[in-house]
């Protein structure tokens, strides 16, 4: 797969963490990360253009074409760095996912990052009156950062596999060395 890295604008980092956001289970994730954007008035700074993103295109505001990319976005925020990922689609097959999450860990460390927090769905037969927020990282240091009791850390068993770039960006961010948590919004 071929990779086209736009950059908008030239940022430097020191220790972001990345907060990733795409369309997926009940589309949690891209509302979540959308939201964060939108209210911390985040500011585009790059973006991934790619054969493995789907063969469409969206219609703007502005009734124009544009082609699908993914944009990172950067804002400091309490003494903190943070990147967002977002988009408006995952990659069309599991190779273009993998390649997709191998080029942005590697954009990442040379961000100097270390820390990931993908945002997901679980799917319910139902919408539930009162959602559960779970979560589960891809290591026990990354665990131990999950203090906040309104967060159920006893995943296992109520979820299958964590599908797309969500499960995989942090799974394949153990090779990387980078904690990475996944926070998944009953839907």
């Amino acid at each position: 797969m071929a990779f086209k890295i736009k950059v908008l604008k030239k940022v430097q980092f020191n220790d972001p963490i990345l907060i990733e956001g795409l369309p997926g289970i009940g589309n949690v994730g891209k509302i979540t990360l959308d939201y964060l954007i939108d209210s911390l008035d985040a500011e585009a700074f790059l973006e991934i253009y790619s054969n493995s993103f789907p063969n469409s295109v969206f219609v703007n505001e502005n009734n124009l074409i544009d082609i699908p990319k993914m944009t990172f976005y950067s804002k400091k925020f309490k003494n903190k760095e943070f990147i967002f990922l977002g988009g408006d689609f995952q990659p069309v097959n599991e190779r273009g996912s993998y390649e997709l999450c191998e080029q942005v860990l590697e954009l990442f460390k040379k961000f100097n990052g270390k820390k990931i927090i993908t945002l997901g769905g679980i799917g319910l037969p139902r919408i539930p009156n009162n959602p559960k927020i779970y979560a589960t990282a891809n290591s026990k240091a990354g665990m131990n950062i999950i203090d906040d009791k309104r967060v159920n850390k006893k995943i296992f068993g109520t979820v299958g596999p964590i599908i797309g770039v969500t499960g995989l960006l942090a799974g394949l961010a153990i090779e990387h060395k980078i904690d990475a948590i996944c926070v998944l919004a009953q839907t």
